[in-house]
């Protein structure tokens, strides 16, 4: 068996009252989540998503859309600053992302695999220090989930029920016991927990 680090490996993702994190629309439905995503509690959560993360896990969707917007913000003085600082920790940090289409990584510090998570997570395991962060990439989630590899859950509801969508907690998933380390409810009704895997 490879030796561990001892590395944690959080994931964080936004959802609907009724646990969907799309609306009824597909995987650009985004239009319930809107209201909530700017507001402090929103932020503050954002902000402490990647403070102990040293390596970001995207899936290839998610690291082209999040790759194409966030550098800017980076880049913008007027940025709010928690965003800004999530943004330049997303352009500079190790990103691995998980595509079976790309052949190389058009972004820096990047590189492309195409291998089961579970695999490259245990793999990332073994060596480095800090949280391995999956970065609201579902696919990479939900396989991490099935493999019992998550740590810690970084969850953000809002309080909206789309009435479709996609689901982040599918049946057949290994039964699993989370304790509730932080919890947090902004002024819109939104709530920002962080769940630890209890073992």
């Amino acid at each position: 068996m490879t030796n561990s680090t001892g590395r944690r490996v959080t994931a964080n993702l936004a959802l609907s009252l009724d646990g969907r994190y799309n609306g009824p629309g597909g995987a650009n439905d985004f239009g319930a989540f809107a209201p909530y995503v700017t507001t402090e509690v929103a932020r503050d959560h954002l902000a402490r998503i990647w403070e102990g993360a040293t390596t970001a896990l995207l899936g290839r969707v998610n690291a082209e859309g999040f790759l194409g917007y966030w550098p800017s913000v980076a880049a913008d003085e007027n940025a709010d600053p928690r965003d800004r600082g999530y943004a330049k920790w997303l352009v500079d940090t190790e990103k691995v992302v998980f595509s079976t289409t790309l052949a190389e990584a058009p972004w820096e510090h990047t590189r492309v695999v195409n291998a089961p998570a579970a695999d490259v997570v245990a793999d990332l395991k073994t060596t480095g220090v800090g949280d391995i962060l999956v970065n609201s990439s579902v696919s990479v989630i939900k396989a991490l989930l099935s493999a019992d590899l998550l740590d810690r859950l970084y969850l953000m509801i809002f309080p909206e029920i789309v009435g479709g969508g996609q689901r982040l907690f599918d049946d057949g998933l290994p039964s699993s016991k989370w304790k509730l380390t932080r919890q947090e409810t902004g002024d819109l009704g939104e709530i920002a927990m962080v769940y630890d895997r209890v073992r």
